[in-house]
């Protein structure tokens, strides 16, 4: 198993690239700073595809930022949408979608770039031998969480996608299973916090979107999963600020916390695509 530290991920800039590039460790800033793509490793399918495992890094501590897809936000070659954000976060974000290549991508690259507050950054993405990672089991024997959104199950990084529909003014209604095997990696401490921690976020959209709970509790009591260590159900409500097209992301992940503690394993994705309609007679 390839096991990649934290902060090892591509960071380049336009003004030229070495792949791969730590990423530098500024400090953050309220506001005014560039987004950086991240690319947290790749690998291969069960049917000979392999995926591209992307995060990203927003140096702004304040500021969150939507760029939409074109030339500011853009995956080449291939078509600039690859399935991207175009809402980004504060901080450090891992592993947030995947890019699917074919059997023969070869030594082929694709690039992302993106433009935040006049800042441009590109990183690279390639089917390097040194970057291939094991998102599905890590080397203790600890694999990610179990989610069903009712069109489940799903598990690991490459994420299930899941579609609903929704008028104005109502919110989404949003119900989760979970499960997970609650092991630790050896020598680490038990967390006082529950085995799996389920975080909502939008990853797309025209609108604000608001979340009665962004981290919901998980009702232990439940789920489907009975035979699992920990297994439950989660719930929230989005709310959409205007009509449109959105994709909300919902991220799992167990006690190794955000980035799998350094070895790309063990956290959970899933899209919800919304169509948010009007509200009835404003049509």
């Amino acid at each position: 198993m390839t096991r990649t530290l934290s902060f090892c991920a591509a960071f380049v800039l336009t003004s030229g690239f070495a792949y791969p590039q730590a990423l530098p460790m500024e400090p953050l800033h309220d506001s005014g700073q560039s987004v950086t793509g991240a690319f947290d490793g790749w690998f291969q399918n069960q049917d000979g595809t392999f995926s591209l495992l992307v995060g990203y890094y927003n140096r702004n501590h304040g500021q969150e930022l939507d760029i939409p897809i074109g030339p500011n936000n853009r995956i080449e070659p291939g078509g600039t949408d690859q399935g991207q954000p175009t809402h980004f976060l504060t901080s450090r974000q891992w592993g947030v979608f995947a890019v699917t290549v074919p059997k023969d991508f070869g030594t082929k690259k694709l690039t992302w770039t993106l433009v935040a507050n006049g800042k441009t950054t590109t990183i690279p993405m390639s089917l390097d031998a040194l970057w291939e990672i094991q998102p599905f089991k890590e080397a203790s024997g600890n694999t990610p969480p179990v989610i069903r959104l009712g069109e489940g199950p799903v598990q690991g990084p490459r994420p299930l996608v899941a579609m609903r529909t929704i008028a104005l003014p109502n919110p989404l209604q949003l119900s989760v299973s979970v499960a997970d095997d609650a092991k630790l990696i050896p020598g680490m401490p038990r967390p006082k916090s529950p085995p799996v921690v389920l975080t909502w976020s939008k990853f797309r959209g025209p609108g604000t979107v608001a979340f009665a709970s962004k981290q919901p509790a998980i009702d232990i009591t439940k789920g489907q999963d009975s035979a699992a260590a920990f297994s439950g159900i989660a719930a929230t409500t989005a709310s959409f600020g205007e009509p449109g097209e959105y994709v909300l992301l919902l991220q799992a992940n167990d006690w190794t916390g955000k980035g799998g503690a350094g070895f790309q394993c063990c956290w959970t994705n899933a899209h919800v695509k919304v169509t948010v309609t009007p509200a009835a007679g404003t049509r």
